[in-house]
Protein backbone atom coordinates (compact mmCIF):
# COMPACT_ATOMS: atom_id res chain seq x y z
CA UNK A 1 0.00 0.00 0.00
CA UNK A 2 1.69 3.29 -0.87
CA UNK A 3 2.32 6.05 1.52
CA UNK A 4 0.41 9.42 0.32
CA UNK A 5 1.54 11.28 3.62
CA UNK A 6 3.49 14.00 1.96
CA UNK A 7 6.57 15.48 3.65
CA UNK A 8 5.15 18.59 4.94
CA UNK A 9 2.57 16.73 7.03
CA UNK A 10 5.25 14.51 8.37
CA UNK A 11 7.19 17.49 9.30
CA UNK A 12 3.98 19.13 11.26
CA UNK A 13 3.22 15.47 12.58
CA UNK A 14 6.91 15.19 14.33
CA UNK A 15 6.64 18.91 15.75
CA UNK A 16 3.50 18.33 16.70
CA UNK A 17 4.03 14.82 18.80
CA UNK A 18 7.79 16.41 19.77
CA UNK A 19 7.04 20.23 20.80
CA UNK A 20 10.19 20.73 22.19
CA UNK A 21 12.26 20.63 18.82
CA UNK A 22 9.53 23.11 17.66
CA UNK A 23 10.61 25.63 20.16
CA UNK A 24 14.03 25.17 20.06
CA UNK A 25 14.29 25.94 16.17
CA UNK A 26 11.91 29.07 17.17
CA UNK A 27 14.27 30.43 19.92
CA UNK A 28 17.91 29.34 18.91
CA UNK A 29 17.62 32.10 16.05
CA UNK A 30 16.86 34.86 18.20
CA UNK A 31 19.63 33.49 20.89
CA UNK A 32 22.11 33.38 18.87
CA UNK A 33 21.67 36.92 17.52
CA UNK A 34 21.30 38.07 21.17
CA UNK A 35 24.44 36.17 22.62
CA UNK A 36 26.84 36.97 20.12
CA UNK A 37 25.78 40.33 18.60
CA UNK A 38 24.55 42.11 21.92
CA UNK A 39 26.06 40.11 24.95
CA UNK A 40 29.27 39.69 22.52
CA UNK A 41 29.76 43.30 21.38
CA UNK A 42 29.10 44.12 25.78
CA UNK A 43 31.62 41.91 26.25
CA UNK A 44 33.96 43.35 24.29
CA UNK A 45 33.52 46.41 25.30
CA UNK A 46 33.85 45.65 29.27
CA UNK A 47 36.96 43.66 28.11
CA UNK A 48 38.40 47.29 26.92
CA UNK A 49 37.75 49.03 29.30
CA UNK A 50 40.25 46.97 31.42
CA UNK A 51 42.86 48.14 29.16
CA UNK A 52 45.06 51.06 28.61
CA UNK A 53 46.66 53.47 26.37
CA UNK A 54 50.46 53.45 26.19
CA UNK A 55 50.80 57.73 26.88
CA UNK A 56 54.29 57.24 24.66
CA UNK A 57 53.37 55.07 21.61
CA UNK A 58 49.45 56.02 22.19
CA UNK A 59 48.44 52.43 20.79
CA UNK A 60 46.32 49.90 23.37
CA UNK A 61 48.33 48.21 26.12
CA UNK A 62 46.31 44.56 26.24
CA UNK A 63 47.16 43.97 29.97
CA UNK A 64 44.76 44.28 32.33
CA UNK A 65 44.49 47.37 35.01
CA UNK A 66 42.29 49.31 36.53
CA UNK A 67 44.27 52.68 35.63
CA UNK A 68 41.73 54.05 33.07
CA UNK A 69 38.98 53.35 35.79
CA UNK A 70 41.02 55.54 38.24
CA UNK A 71 40.81 58.08 35.39
CA UNK A 72 37.16 58.29 35.50
CA UNK A 73 37.81 59.73 38.96
CA UNK A 74 39.88 62.67 37.87
CA UNK A 75 38.43 66.40 37.97
CA UNK A 76 36.89 66.67 34.15
CA UNK A 77 35.72 63.64 33.98
CA UNK A 78 34.25 63.13 37.15
CA UNK A 79 32.48 66.39 35.97
CA UNK A 80 31.33 64.35 33.05
CA UNK A 81 30.13 61.59 34.61
CA UNK A 82 28.00 64.26 37.74
CA UNK A 83 26.61 66.34 34.85
CA UNK A 84 25.71 63.77 32.71
CA UNK A 85 23.52 61.96 36.07
CA UNK A 86 22.46 65.36 37.47
CA UNK A 87 20.73 66.55 33.32
CA UNK A 88 19.08 63.29 33.66
CA UNK A 89 17.85 63.23 36.84
CA UNK A 90 16.53 66.82 35.99
CA UNK A 91 15.12 65.71 33.14
CA UNK A 92 13.19 62.38 34.46
CA UNK A 93 11.83 64.76 37.17
CA UNK A 94 10.35 67.17 35.13
CA UNK A 95 8.99 64.82 32.47
CA UNK A 96 7.05 62.88 35.25
CA UNK A 97 5.12 66.67 36.44
CA UNK A 98 4.70 67.23 32.57
CA UNK A 99 3.45 63.89 31.92
CA UNK A 100 1.37 63.19 35.38
CA UNK A 101 -1.46 65.65 34.43
CA UNK A 102 -1.35 64.72 30.87
CA UNK A 103 -1.86 60.95 31.47
CA UNK A 104 -4.71 60.82 34.20
CA UNK A 105 -6.98 63.09 31.99
CA UNK A 106 -6.18 60.90 29.25
CA UNK A 107 -7.11 57.67 31.72
CA UNK A 108 -10.06 59.33 33.49
CA UNK A 109 -11.94 61.90 31.08
CA UNK A 110 -10.70 61.00 27.58
CA UNK A 111 -13.39 59.05 25.98
CA UNK A 112 -14.15 57.36 22.45
CA UNK A 113 -12.80 59.99 19.45
CA UNK A 114 -11.18 62.12 21.97
CA UNK A 115 -8.65 59.53 23.30
CA UNK A 116 -7.66 58.49 19.68
CA UNK A 117 -6.83 62.05 19.73
CA UNK A 118 -4.38 62.16 22.63
CA UNK A 119 -2.90 58.62 21.78
CA UNK A 120 -2.01 60.46 17.54
CA UNK A 121 -0.91 63.93 19.98
CA UNK A 122 1.07 61.61 21.67
CA UNK A 123 2.85 59.24 19.05
CA UNK A 124 2.91 61.83 16.31
CA UNK A 125 6.01 63.75 17.60
CA UNK A 126 7.79 60.22 17.63
CA UNK A 127 6.94 59.94 13.83
CA UNK A 128 8.96 62.71 12.65
CA UNK A 129 12.90 63.35 12.48
CA UNK A 130 14.94 63.37 15.52
CA UNK A 131 17.12 65.48 14.32
CA UNK A 132 14.72 67.72 12.76
CA UNK A 133 13.30 67.79 15.88
CA UNK A 134 16.80 68.83 17.66
CA UNK A 135 17.88 71.53 15.01
CA UNK A 136 13.93 72.99 14.76
CA UNK A 137 14.39 73.67 18.62
CA UNK A 138 17.73 75.17 18.18
CA UNK A 139 16.43 77.61 15.88
CA UNK A 140 13.53 78.42 18.21
CA UNK A 141 16.13 78.68 21.41
CA UNK A 142 18.42 81.13 19.08
CA UNK A 143 18.97 84.55 19.90
CA UNK A 144 17.04 85.26 16.81
CA UNK A 145 14.49 82.37 17.25
CA UNK A 146 11.00 82.78 18.02
CA UNK A 147 11.09 82.36 21.41
CA UNK A 148 13.27 85.51 22.11
CA UNK A 149 11.02 87.15 19.76
CA UNK A 150 7.94 86.48 22.03
CA UNK A 151 10.01 88.00 24.83
CA UNK A 152 10.71 91.22 22.88
CA UNK A 153 6.96 91.46 22.05
CA UNK A 154 5.63 91.22 25.51
CA UNK A 155 8.87 94.00 26.66
CA UNK A 156 9.86 90.79 29.17
CA UNK A 157 12.92 90.07 27.45
CA UNK A 158 14.96 91.60 30.39
CA UNK A 159 13.57 89.00 32.16
CA UNK A 160 15.25 85.89 29.81
CA UNK A 161 18.47 88.15 30.11
CA UNK A 162 18.64 87.99 33.82
CA UNK A 163 17.85 84.16 33.31
CA UNK A 164 20.44 83.82 30.69
CA UNK A 165 22.98 86.11 33.41
CA UNK A 166 23.03 82.85 36.37
CA UNK A 167 26.05 81.05 36.08
CA UNK A 168 26.03 77.22 34.57
CA UNK A 169 22.12 77.45 33.62
CA UNK A 170 22.72 80.52 31.10
CA UNK A 171 24.37 81.58 28.50
CA UNK A 172 24.81 83.94 25.53
CA UNK A 173 21.22 82.48 24.48
CA UNK A 174 19.18 79.64 25.70
CA UNK A 175 20.64 77.37 22.19
CA UNK A 176 23.72 77.52 24.06
CA UNK A 177 22.77 77.21 27.81
CA UNK A 178 22.23 74.09 29.83
CA UNK A 179 18.61 74.67 30.21
CA UNK A 180 18.46 74.61 26.44
CA UNK A 181 19.75 70.98 26.56
CA UNK A 182 17.00 70.47 29.45
CA UNK A 183 14.09 71.58 27.06
CA UNK A 184 14.55 69.84 24.17
CA UNK A 185 15.92 66.74 26.29
CA UNK A 186 11.75 66.53 27.84
CA UNK A 187 10.67 67.83 24.94
CA UNK A 188 12.21 64.47 22.90
CA UNK A 189 11.54 61.97 25.67
CA UNK A 190 8.69 63.17 26.84
CA UNK A 191 6.31 60.77 25.47
CA UNK A 192 7.82 57.89 26.57
CA UNK A 193 7.15 58.97 30.18
CA UNK A 194 3.80 60.26 29.58
CA UNK A 195 2.42 56.21 27.70
CA UNK A 196 3.42 53.95 30.96
CA UNK A 197 2.06 56.69 33.18
CA UNK A 198 -1.10 56.68 31.62
CA UNK A 199 -1.30 52.61 31.03
CA UNK A 200 -0.63 52.42 35.17
CA UNK A 201 -3.65 55.01 35.26
CA UNK A 202 -6.18 53.22 33.19
CA UNK A 203 -5.13 50.47 35.91
CA UNK A 204 -6.71 52.01 38.72
CA UNK A 205 -10.69 51.53 39.41
CA UNK A 206 -12.66 54.24 39.90
CA UNK A 207 -14.36 52.07 42.78
CA UNK A 208 -11.05 52.76 44.99
CA UNK A 209 -11.58 56.30 44.42
CA UNK A 210 -15.12 56.25 45.04
CA UNK A 211 -14.20 54.17 48.17
CA UNK A 212 -11.68 57.08 48.91
CA UNK A 213 -14.17 60.10 48.62
CA UNK A 214 -17.02 58.27 50.51
CA UNK A 215 -14.25 57.61 53.53
CA UNK A 216 -14.10 61.42 53.72
CA UNK A 217 -10.71 62.14 52.02
CA UNK A 218 -10.55 65.28 50.02
CA UNK A 219 -9.40 65.52 46.57
CA UNK A 220 -5.74 66.03 47.75
CA UNK A 221 -6.22 63.22 49.79
CA UNK A 222 -7.18 60.92 47.28
CA UNK A 223 -4.34 61.98 44.81
CA UNK A 224 -1.26 61.57 47.54
CA UNK A 225 -2.34 58.16 49.50
CA UNK A 226 -4.61 56.65 46.27
CA UNK A 227 -3.79 57.67 43.04
CA UNK A 228 0.18 58.75 43.30
CA UNK A 229 1.01 55.04 44.85
CA UNK A 230 -1.15 53.25 42.23
CA UNK A 231 0.69 55.23 39.50
CA UNK A 232 4.13 54.90 40.89
CA UNK A 233 4.79 52.03 38.93
CA UNK A 234 4.02 53.41 35.45
CA UNK A 235 6.34 56.91 36.22
CA UNK A 236 9.00 54.50 37.24
CA UNK A 237 8.72 52.49 34.32
CA UNK A 238 9.06 56.08 32.18
CA UNK A 239 11.56 57.01 34.47
CA UNK A 240 13.31 54.01 32.66
CA UNK A 241 12.98 55.77 29.55
CA UNK A 242 13.89 59.02 30.38
CA UNK A 243 16.68 58.60 32.28
CA UNK A 244 18.46 55.80 30.37
CA UNK A 245 18.45 58.05 26.75
CA UNK A 246 19.43 60.80 28.18
CA UNK A 247 22.58 59.39 29.78
CA UNK A 248 22.98 57.70 26.50
CA UNK A 249 22.31 60.69 23.89
CA UNK A 250 25.14 62.69 22.40
CA UNK A 251 23.20 64.43 19.56
CA UNK A 252 20.90 66.53 21.78
CA UNK A 253 23.80 68.40 23.69
CA UNK A 254 26.02 68.40 20.44
CA UNK A 255 23.87 70.57 18.80
CA UNK A 256 21.63 72.21 21.36
CA UNK A 257 23.94 73.42 24.87
CA UNK A 258 27.33 74.57 25.97
CA UNK A 259 30.86 72.64 24.77
CA UNK A 260 31.16 70.94 28.38
CA UNK A 261 30.52 67.13 27.34
CA UNK A 262 28.18 64.51 28.64
CA UNK A 263 28.93 60.45 28.78
CA UNK A 264 27.63 60.00 25.29
CA UNK A 265 29.56 62.85 23.75
CA UNK A 266 32.68 61.85 25.79
CA UNK A 267 32.75 58.37 24.37
CA UNK A 268 32.14 59.55 20.68
CA UNK A 269 35.06 61.66 20.71
CA UNK A 270 37.45 59.31 23.15
CA UNK A 271 36.79 56.65 20.57
CA UNK A 272 36.82 58.42 17.36
CA UNK A 273 39.17 61.92 17.49
CA UNK A 274 41.14 60.99 20.50
CA UNK A 275 41.17 57.17 19.61
CA UNK A 276 41.41 56.22 23.41
CA UNK A 277 39.38 53.13 22.99
CA UNK A 278 40.00 52.05 26.72
CA UNK A 279 38.58 54.58 28.07
CA UNK A 280 35.34 55.51 26.25
CA UNK A 281 34.95 51.96 26.85
CA UNK A 282 35.40 52.60 30.82
CA UNK A 283 33.31 55.92 30.09
CA UNK A 284 30.45 53.68 28.29
CA UNK A 285 30.53 51.19 31.21
CA UNK A 286 29.25 53.79 33.60
CA UNK A 287 25.48 54.07 32.30
CA UNK A 288 25.45 50.52 32.09
CA UNK A 289 25.94 49.79 35.55
CA UNK A 290 23.95 53.24 36.97
CA UNK A 291 20.77 51.60 35.23
CA UNK A 292 21.99 48.01 35.95
CA UNK A 293 20.92 49.54 39.81
CA UNK A 294 18.23 51.07 38.62
CA UNK A 295 16.30 48.86 36.81
CA UNK A 296 16.76 46.26 39.76
CA UNK A 297 15.23 48.64 42.19
CA UNK A 298 12.48 49.35 39.61
CA UNK A 299 11.71 45.49 39.10
CA UNK A 300 11.32 45.34 43.04
CA UNK A 301 8.34 48.56 42.66
CA UNK A 302 6.92 46.73 39.94
CA UNK A 303 7.64 48.98 37.37
CA UNK A 304 7.84 46.42 34.78
CA UNK A 305 3.82 45.56 35.04
CA UNK A 306 3.81 49.14 33.73
CA UNK A 307 5.38 48.66 30.66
Amino acid sequence: MTDTTSTPSRISDAFWRRPTILLLLLVTPPLLWLGIVYLGSLFALLAQSFFSIDEFTGLVRYEFTLKTYAELLRASNFDILVRTIVMASAVTIASAIIAFPIAYYAARYARGRWKAVFYLGIMLPLWSSYLVKVYSWKLILAKEGILNWLFETLYLSWILEAYLAIPVVGGNSLSVSWTGTFLVFVYVWLPFMILPVQAALERVPPSMLEASGDLGASSGQTLRHVILPLALPGIIAGSIFTFSLTMGDYIIPQIVGTSARMIGQAVYQFQGTAGNIPLAAAFAVVPIFVMGIYLTLAKRAGAFDAL
